[in-house]
């Protein structure tokens, strides 16, 4: 990006805390040198943020704290100073009640963490779900040059001679067990070879959704989001990310000037032909609002019905994985495939335009990595629903489930709880068919609490004997982007605050229209209102503490479940620190 007003080192936001000649600045340096440092490593240089999520409970960023260093190498390399500084890990594996409860506070913390320091840019370390989406919430918001730096998928599973996917084999070995066709050992060999490696889930989860999607918004380095965690790629790419993040700084490369409505656009577009998880759909919207683009889900639902799915990754692809993905050409090269739809003009942390980004860039399997004229499915990877059970809209994921459920109706199975919902679909005497409608409630952003995902319903067992492994399942909770299945989330508002699907009952019948985006119940309209007045609120599940902030400020999902006094139109950030 040629730019003919490179900052100055007396320009540097550090310069604040270090260049002055008084009392406090003599006090910043002190404290630098009594951690070691001369004033020849600092004076004059770039301070840079190495925001790591590394954490000894977040197997996805085992690997972290040797990039951590490669990303200082890369950033002394250029001529800057590097400090590392701990940010909330969010590990989606033992974060409970569910990851996304927390989601909120590694923005704040991103926020808050480079305001208060004295950082002219940053590096972003991320991957594990929530951690992509908070970290670039944070830095949006605060607006320093920064770069996202993606923890990279592990390895394929192993078994038996078999490979794995991560989540998705979990989710059919299990039913098998369920069924009684796997022995204690089979079942030991299958937790121990599915996740073999540092890096997230292999399949097309959220982990790859959200640095595929950071990538395509031109906040990662080209190529960055593909690169398996172990291989040697990922240790020359993060030290590419120190070196860069400097060159930001003097060229002044805001995130502001990158993700643009044609940035997100762009996004959308490329999540749709990943087969990307149902979570894009929370986390894009939320992450373009904090950047001033006001995305909608009709927004993505249109460029859903228009954008063919050609990754051929699972769980809505057929064969494939990450590590195949990356071997085929990796983003580069899918994003080199849909390059006529999106808008090559759009500037990345390169400096450089998408377009010059994506020159050479080759499909080496193009069953992996498919052309347009054969995809994997012809409109993209979610849809947007609509009807009385879901004003504000629901999501699906239309690839991922049995066709023959696209249009559905059939009589409903209510439960207001997870546990109640568990111990109905293991007792092997359930009254239900093939053609029931599971439905949980009680599971959104509010009622789970934080959104969990639960809404990969078990297919009770009295089905699974039969040999029967999909119905139709509606919830407000979210689901695992490993997940699959004929599987309505997201369902806005949600029960627990009064929306519609509070009103249901076992035995209504719901209709499912995806080809027309409907989901509806069957009930009469002056029926529901009588159940409306009937409705009363559930108790609130907090009452003090981080729960009971999330609970009066968290939206709907419809609207990316950001805090309201977070949102952008909400008020003025908060100007540089006063130091004194």
């Amino acid at each position: 990006m040629p730019n003919d007003k490179r900052r100055t080192p007396a320009s540097l936001r550090s310069a604040r805390w270090f260049a002055p000649d008084d009392l406090r600045s003599f006090g910043h340096r002190s404290r630098l040198m009594q951690l070691g440092y001369s004033e020849e490593d600092f004076r004059d240089r770039p301070l840079i943020g190495v925001l790591n999520t590394w954490s000894e409970l977040n197997s996805c960023h085992a690997h972290f704290r040797e990039r951590a260093q490669d990303v200082k190498r890369g950033v002394a390399q250029a001529g800057g100073f590097a400090v590392e500084l701990p940010a909330l890990s969010v590990d989606e594996s033992f974060t409970k009640p569910t990851s996304m409860l927390y989601r909120n506070m590694l923005a704040m913390e991103t926020e808050e963490m480079i305001r208060s320091h004295p950082l002219d840019g940053v590096v972003l370390m991320g991957g594990c779900d929530k951690t992509t989406p908070g970290l670039v919430m944070g830095a949006l918001s605060a607006g320093v040059p920064m770069i996202f730096l993606p923890a990279g998928p592990m390895l394929r599973g192993n078994y038996a001679g078999k490979t794995l996917g991560s989540g998705s084999d979990a989710w059919k070995f299990w039913d098998e067990r369920r069924a009684g066709k796997i022995s204690d050992d089979e079942w030991t060999g299958i937790q121990g070879g599915i996740a073999r490696s540092a890096g997230v889930c292999m399949t097309m989860g959220t982990a790859s959704t959200m640095t595929a999607i950071t990538e395509a918004l031109g906040l990662s380095l080209p190529g960055a989001s593909s690169i398996p965690a172990v291989d040697s790629d990922h240790q020359r790419m993060s030290a590419a990310c120190g070196r860069r993040i400097v060159e930001m700084v003097w060229d002044h490369l805001t995130p502001e000037k990158v993700v643009t409505a044609a940035a997100v656009r762009n996004a959308a577009i490329v999540a749709m032909a990943t087969g990307c998880s149902t979570n894009a759909v929370v986390h894009l919207i939320v992450m373009a609002r904090r950047a001033g683009v006001p995305l909608t889900l009709d927004d993505l639902d249109a460029l859903g019905r228009a954008t063919p799915l050609i990754a051929n990754v699972r769980p809505a692809g057929k064969d494939y994985l990450m590590e195949d993905f990356y071997y085929a050409g990796g983003l580069r090269a899918l994003m080199a495939q849909l390059s006529g739809r999106l808008d090559l003009s759009t500037l990345t942390v390169t400096g450089k335009s998408l377009g010059e980004t994506l020159e050479g860039a080759r499909v080496w399997n193009d069953d992996v990595i498919r052309p347009l004229s054969n995809p994997v499915y012809s409109e993209g990877s979610l849809a947007v629903l609509r009807g009385n059970l879901c004003p504000d809209g629901a999501i699906i994921k239309p690839a991922a489930c049995d066709p023959r459920f696209h249009v559905h109706e059939g009589p409903a199975l209510v439960f207001d709880s997870y546990p109640e919902m568990k111990a109905a679909v293991e007792d092997e005497n359930l009254d239900v068919t093939p053609d029931h409608v599971l439905v949980l409630r009680n599971a959104g952003p509010l009622g789970g609490p934080g959104f969990p995902e639960w809404g990969m319903l078990p297919i009770p067992k009295a089905l699974i004997r039969k040999g029967h492994r999909d119905m139709l399942r509606i919830s407000d909770a979210r689901m695992s982007g490993t997940s699959y299945g004929a599987c309505v989330l997201h369902v806005a508002p949600e029960a627990y605050i009064g929306g519609p699907l509070a009103l249901l009952r076992t035995g209504d019948f719901v209709r499912l229209d995806l080809p027309n985006r409907r989901l509806d119940m069957l009930v009469a309209d002056d029926e529901l209102a009588r159940r409306r007045a009937d409705w009363s609120p559930p108790a609130p599940h907090f009452e003090r503490g981080w729960g009971w902030m999330f609970s009066r400020h968290v939206t709907q999902a419809d609207k990316g479940c950001d805090f309201d006094f977070l949102e952008r139109d909400f008020g003025a950030s908060a100007g540089e620190p006063d130091i004194f």
